[in-house]
């Protein structure tokens, strides 16, 4: 997970690296109330690169000009991407750019230092240029300082730096980062440092130690919703697409193959959900059957999913519970629901389906015994259920469901 430039300064000043003053624009009317002095330069907060020029970062010298040019910004799509807030900042002049960063290689297990006396890097040719230094064992400021040196850097500019890389390296442990880069460090005429850019890539399987993070994991989920899907996605790991065919699995394999398999069938898959493990940025522990059962009311809430796909296989901790969170789940929709439990494709039962029919393929030994519990949901059902031996006739089923009630 990246974050954004605005983001990443606040976390650069919090930790002691150098960064200009800076005041986050939601509406070009905020500059009205500008608290830094011109000349500024504004700058569209999107992911990715490239937005120099593309237009998306530009130097203003009055409130008139900034107004216009902050509407014209947020109208300007980059990558597809228009920007929800842009970051007005005080303008620097420099002397000279550097380029610092901090990263996790995981073919030594070890973080590495980068630095590099040019902010502009070639990265065909960055093997002749970029200095490394490999952390071994306990960080001490040896290791900022041999940097530094590798760089070239000499005398007070060698001190400035290597308090930098030591901030940098202190974030990068407290926050369980992939990655901290400044991209460029500019150098004044007085020899004053100060970050100017930088990105930050956190580690997604540390978001959860980290309440901060986790809250920022959160609203970039839900920012990626797009406005017609389902506003629960966010909180899942899993694929969103548009199609009427919802379809839950233990596994980023299985779960794949199962929607490799609707599209072959001419099916629309439509929110494809992987219930192995909590989502990201779940804050409170959950287990496989809370999940299942937020995932069938996701789904269920979706006016679009016609069909529910499950396809469990493996190995699943006291597996008969999935027929009991599936059970309840029926229980609790309401009784003007089509009628008839259907196994291996026999459809019994008549109706207007107001909720999702659930196809369900279980596969393993320890799923029997939720297999043998599902069969007996014909006495109380209220909702149609066809549970079917293999996954190409699950998918078969469930792809013919929507396209019987779309002929209706």
């Amino acid at each position: 997970m990246e974050l954004l430039e605005y983001q990443v300064k606040e976390w650069f000043g919090k930790i002691g690296i150098p960064v200009l003053p800076s005041q986050t624009i939601d509406h070009p009317t905020d500059l009205k109330r500008l608290k830094i002095n011109y000349p500024i330069v504004l700058k569209s907060q999107i992911y990715g690169g490239g937005r120099a020029k593309a237009g998306g970062v530009r130097f203003v010298e009055t409130t008139i000009d900034a107004i216009a040019t902050a509407q014209n910004i947020f109208n300007l799509p980059i990558y597809g991407e228009l920007p929800e807030v842009l970051l007005a900042e005080a303008k620097y002049n420099i002397e000279q750019e550097l380029y610092l960063a901090i990263v996790l290689d995981t073919a030594v297990c070890r973080p590495i230092l980068l630095g590099c006396d040019e902010a502009d890097i070639d990265w065909e040719e960055a093997g002749e240029k970029m200095q490394h230094v490999v952390v071994e064992e306990q960080f001490s400021p040896f290791y900022a300082r041999r940097l530094a040196l590798k760089m070239g850097l000499q005398g007070a500019l060698m001190q400035s730096v290597s308090e930098v890389i030591e901030n940098m390296y202190r974030l990068f442990v407290e926050k369980d980062l992939d990655l901290v880069e400044i991209k460029p460090l500019g150098v004044n005429s007085s020899g004053q440092l100060m970050a100017l850019n930088g990105n930050i890539s956190i580690n997604e399987r540390a978001i959860l130690r980290h309440q901060e993070i986790a809250v920022i994991a959160r609203k970039l989920a839900a920012r990626n919703i797009s406005k017609e899907g389902n506003g629960n996605f966010g909180n899942w790991d899993g694929v969103e697409m548009h199609g009427k065919i919802g379809i839950l699995g233990n596994g980023a394999g299985s779960v794949m193959a199962t929607l490799d398999l609707v599209v072959n069938n001419g099916g629309k898959p439509g929110v494809c959900l992987n219930l192995r493990h909590a989502f990201l940025t779940d804050t409170i522990p959950t287990n496989f059957y809370t999940r299942l059962e937020r995932a069938l009311q996701i789904l269920t809430a979706d006016k679009s999913i016609q069909v529910i796909l499950i396809n469990f296989l493996g190995s699943i901790p006291q597996a008969a519970k999935v027929a009991e969170v599936i059970k309840n789940f029926i229980q609790e929709q309401p009784n003007n629901i089509s009628t008839g439990f259907t196994s291996n494709g026999n459809r019994n039962g008549r109706g207007n389906y107001s909720i999702p029919k659930l196809v369900i393929r279980l596969a393993g030994s320890d799923l029997d015994t939720a297999k043998k519990h599902l069969s007996d949901l014909e006495d109380f059902g209220d909702i149609s259920i066809f549970l079917l031996e293999s996954l190409d006739e699950a998918v078969k089923q469930a792809v013919k469901l929507t396209k019987t009630k779309a002929k209706k």
